[in-house]
């Protein structure tokens, strides 16, 4: 048990013993609000300077979500946004994107921090609050116009929140592309309905999307199948990629909605290429084959998150790191204009 998980422990035994529970729930708003100030503080700071500068439509702006703990098996992409920082600005890189960005330039990328997860959770919040706080940061992101959020997982729990929050602040429901070895569309794994197994369905439970692509799968139980169907999800299994290549890097998505979303589960990639991660699923997509997707891709793309890393598993010099930094730096290019 982590000192984090004591502390909610004891502090629930210290519910139960009489102790206010109007002094736990003052505490616990400080924290919070301290911690949503802090993002949008940073957020107003890097949205007034790129207003100055003028003629930017639309600019990245990486949110981290150290999250962990809705994971089924390890907790390890709690620990994945600061790698992924470190990654992206490695010497032994430039920091170009292929299709010519200059990540340099505070028109293209900027970074407000990260939602403080652990501290919040220290102080005894729950899930339902922590999902609120999730997606209260990220429209404080977007209310800073031309940001727009990227957001560093952390466990796939976190794409609920933060499509919410996307959904809910633009008006209207998004097009999903989802990249996963996985569906993840339990309706609650294991009993927990913000399981990183469930977020898609949250998510097309709550009308936040129109259609949800769903491409790399290789790892689905019949549930998964009756899910999909349920809620009209296109799946494309890696059984059939060679099939189905043409259509995936050929996409063109939003018409009709209030853009793109794009979620990207490190694992969709073939464990040779990114063996730092929870759940090792052979037989996935090139690196090629996830950057031709999303350099074909015609859309609007008004928000992404990139989930699902595992330090804790990577290789010792940092591989999928960089791996998942070369992902966040192609995404970006697809949001900045």
């Amino acid at each position: 048990m982590s000192q984090g998980t004591r502390w909610i422990h004891y502090l629930k035994q210290l519910s139960s013993a009489n102790v206010p529970a109007a002094l736990i729930e003052k505490g616990q708003n400080r924290v919070i609000d301290a911690s949503l100030t802090l993002i949008r503080e940073r957020a107003k700071l890097k949205g007034e300077l790129l207003r100055s500068l003028g003629g930017i439509k639309a600019s990245t702006s990486l949110l981290g979500v150290p999250l962990g703990h809705n994971s089924s098996f390890l907790q390890g992409p709690a620990f994945a946004p600061p790698r992924i920082r470190e990654a992206i600005w490695c010497g032994s890189t430039n920091s170009t994107t292929e299709e010519g960005k200059e990540l340099n330039d505070p028109r293209v990328l900027t970074d407000v921090g990260d939602v403080p997860i652990q501290e919040i959770r220290d102080c005894g919040v729950d899930d339902d609050r922590l999902m609120n706080i999730i997606s209260d940061s990220v429209k404080l992101v977007m209310e800073e116009d031309p940001l727009r959020p990227l957001v560093l997982g952390g466990d796939h729990s976190i794409s609920f929140p933060v499509v919410r929050a996307v959904s809910e602040k633009l008006g209207g429901p998004l097009d999903i592309l989802h990249l996963d070895a996985h569906p993840d569309i339990y309706d609650a794994f294991e009993g927990n309905k913000y399981s990183h197994a469930s977020s898609f369905a949250r998510i097309m439970e709550g009308g936040y999307a129109r259609r949800l692509l769903q491409v790399g799968i290789r790892s689905i139980t019949r549930e998964g199948r009756e899910q999909g169907k349920r809620f009209g999800v296109e799946q494309y299994e890696m059984r059939t990629y060679s099939r189905d290549r043409q259509i995936l890097e050929n996409l063109k998505l939003g018409e009709g909605v209030k853009g793109v979303y794009i979620s990207l589960d490190v694992d969709c990639l073939d464990p040779a290429f990114a063996p730092g991660v929870s759940h090792i699923e052979p037989g996935g997509l090139s690196f090629r084959d996830v950057l031709n997707i999303l350099h074909n891709l015609e859309a609007d793309v008004v928000a992404a998150d990139v989930v699902e890393f595992n330090p804790q598993r990577d290789t010792v010099d940092g591989m999928t790191a960089m791996v998942a930094a070369k992902l966040v730096r192609e995404l970006t290019a697809k949001i900045s204009k």
